[in-house]
């Protein structure tokens, strides 16, 4: 199983639709707070529709506690590397952490100790960044392919 943690995110229609992600993968959701919406607010509610049933998503304090809970590698992304996300050989149990829309995850977040890895998931030059769940689902993917697309059909 893959994880995907969200780090403080502030969109709740990125999070509705990360939430779609998780549920349509297989893959465990994490959202570390603090949370830039209510869990309850509509925005997040339309955007992961009848999926949130169907999702595994667990809420952490902080970092710290997120970190705890997962099982295997962390992989961080940022535009501010210059290993690809296709380099990476993934395997059960890793995690795929995204930081919040507009700023990406902060220096702390990437020099964190359980992170194995920063990875950047290439662009045009001169463009900031993808969506976040745009940039979940595209790396998601990536490592479920890898991995067989257990459970998939």
């Amino acid at each position: 199983m893959l994880h995907v943690v969200f780090f403080e995110p502030r969109i709740p229609g990125n999070t509705g639709n990360a939430i779609r992600l998780a549920a349509a993968t297989g893959a465990t959701l994490h959202l570390v707070e603090p949370l830039g919406f209510v869990m309850d607010e509509p925005r997040l509610k339309r955007a992961g529709l009848d999926y949130h049933d169907l999702a595994h998503v667990v809420v952490h304090a902080d970092l710290d506690a997120a970190m705890a809970a997962l099982p295997g590698r962390v992989f961080a992304f940022t535009t501010h590397t210059t290993t690809r996300f296709t380099d990476v050989a993934y395997q059960d149990g890793d995690a795929l952490l995204f930081g919040p829309e507009p700023t990406g995850l902060p220096p702390e977040a990437l020099a964190h100790p359980r992170v194995t890895e920063q990875l950047r998931i290439p662009m045009q030059p001169g463009r900031r960044s993808l969506n976040l769940t745009n940039a979940a689902a595209t790396a998601v993917y990536e490592a479920w392919r890898q991995l067989g697309f257990p459970g998939g059909i």
